[in-house]
């Protein structure tokens, strides 16, 4: 079963994605998590996203296509990045996004993939 596992963080510790020495803990914890979960073959794709304030936002509404800058939602937590996992159960998805460095820091969104047959 593959499940995606959505990484969401505060503002403030995205903020620390920035390539300067105070981020070098943000890191090292992001290394050691994304290796560890590499080298167990379980990953079938993922990327890390770019700052929430790089974001455009599109919304269709009467009629009317809108166009926002930045992320629209008002939220404690922005998405970080994602990977998708193949695993066995919930649970193994569950035990893998407990170790993510945004669960101890915000929260680790755990979602089955709908794998679409092709007409």
């Amino acid at each position: 079963m593959q499940y995606m596992l959505l990484f969401h963080q505060p503002a403030t510790e995205l903020e620390r994605t920035l390539d300067d020495p105070a981020s070098a803990d943000y890191w090292e914890s992001w290394y050691a998590y994304m290796s560890t979960i590499y080298d167990a073959g379980i990953v079938t794709s993922g990327h890390g996203l770019q700052p929430p304030a790089t974001a455009t936002t599109v919304r269709f509404r009467n009629g009317q296509r809108e166009v926002f800058a930045g992320p629209f939602a008002e939220t404690q937590e922005m998405l970080g990045g994602y990977v998708i996992i193949e695993v066995p159960s919930l649970d193994d998805a569950l035990t893998w996004a407990a170790r993510s460095p945004s669960s101890s820091t915000g929260s680790t969104e755990v979602r089955p993939v709908a794998l679409l047959e092709a007409a």
